[in-house]
């Protein structure tokens, strides 16, 4: 199987931000809605939206609209790719 080296560095991209880092661990805890993460940190909703769609487009993580609410996961296929890049 070739390795998509672009995918790799998207993901790679994503979490070369604290902010984001910080989401992903929390992330690595079960699903969250976004309320929940925006609590942990002094950063407008937009903020947190603009680092949402980048660890989303990244395939790091997954979303979904539930009512009004956006909840986040950790894409465990895409996390495993990843981890098995590095092995």
């Amino acid at each position: 199987m070739e390795k998509n080296y672009k995918d790799y560095a998207l993901a790679m991209k994503a979490l070369s931000d604290e902010t984001r880092v910080k989401i992903f661990d929390m992330l690595a805890n079960g699903e969250l809605c976004a309320c929940k993460i925006l609590e942990e940190f002094n950063i407008t909703q937009s903020t947190l939206s603009y680092h949402m769609k980048t660890l989303c487009e990244s395939g790091l993580v997954n979303s979904r609209r539930d009512g009004v609410w956006m909840r986040y996961s950790i894409n465990q296929s895409k996390l495993e790719d990843i981890a098995g890049f590095f092995n």
